[in-house]
């Protein structure tokens, strides 16, 4: 079993799809708020495979258009469940 390298992947995740967001298209959007990111390494942190810095859980809330504090907010909240 692989372990998660993060805990907001699946949020990251809901939040693009709630959004109708492809991941080439949050990740222009991303590069766009001066985040230098691939698809593949957007969909690398949604599966939880790819550690995720302070930094760039700042430029994902950005270009999801929701505060940082807020997107881990939901992420601990559902790892709870999960648990």
């Amino acid at each position: 079993m692989i372990e998660r390298q993060n805990i907001i992947g699946p949020v990251i995740r809901e939040l693009r799809e709630k959004s109708k967001l492809t991941q080439s298209q949050l990740t222009a959007k991303l590069n766009i708020h001066g985040w230098d990111i691939s698809r593949g390494t957007l969909a690398k942190i949604e599966a939880q495979v790819r550690c995720v810095s302070d930094y760039e859980i700042e430029k994902l809330a950005a270009g999801l258009k929701i505060d940082a504090p807020e997107l881990l907010r939901l992420a601990i909240a559902k790892g709870a469940k999960h648990n």
